[in-house]
């Protein structure tokens, strides 16, 4: 277990889980949202984010022989991450949680001003705006079907047999998962 994408829904877990591993296992923690949003949440080009993903991996190859990634991004062909991943843990948690999660987080995360990647914050327009493409609380919800049924094409359709996969469905789920963890 050395090159770990760790992968689910809007509150999930894992960017959690995945700087947890990088730093029980001694890996690089690659934040994969942290190379997509540029400054004033400017989405980074295909091309350009799927270089910053490969050029990262290289990196962390050769700094730590290994890495960890969070993140759900581009078609299934386009995870560079995936496949080169030894081992894929998708955090399938149910959307109960998920939206209990996101809007705890947005709420503290606007209130506090946290800055997150580049200079970004969590706008307070995340509880008003409808769209989801700027609205995380209903980004979680929209998206939460499609994001199930593309990770269980995956399993399914020979996307993810190079890696051992692991399908975590609650928190004692994924602490057992991370207690046991190693190379």
């Amino acid at each position: 277990m050395r090159r770990i994408a760790v992968i689910g829904n809007c509150g999930s877990g894992k960017s959690t889980l995945a700087k947890q591993l990088a730093d029980k296992l001694d890996l690089t923690h690659i934040e994969l949202d942290a190379l997509f949003h540029q400054p004033d949440w400017t989405p980074s080009t295909p091309s350009n984010f799927q270089a910053m993903i490969a050029e990262a991996m290289a990196n962390a190859d050769r700094t730590n022989d290994g890495w960890t990634t969070c993140g759900n991004y581009g078609s299934p062909s386009d995870h560079l991450h995936h496949t080169a991943a030894d081992t894929i843990v998708w955090l399938d948690m149910p959307r109960w949680l998920l939206m209990r999660r996101v809007i705890w987080r947005t709420l503290r995360r606007a209130i506090t001003r946290e800055e997150l990647w580049n200079g970004n914050r969590e706008p307070l327009t995340n509880f008003y705006k409808w769209d989801p493409q700027q609205n995380i609380v209903r980004w979680t919800w929209v998206k939460f079907h499609q994001y199930r049924d593309q990770n269980s094409i995956s399993m399914t359709d020979r996307s993810w047999d190079h890696a051992v996969v692991y399908r975590l469905h609650t928190p004692a789920e994924v602490a057992g998962f991370l207690e046991n963890a190693q190379f």
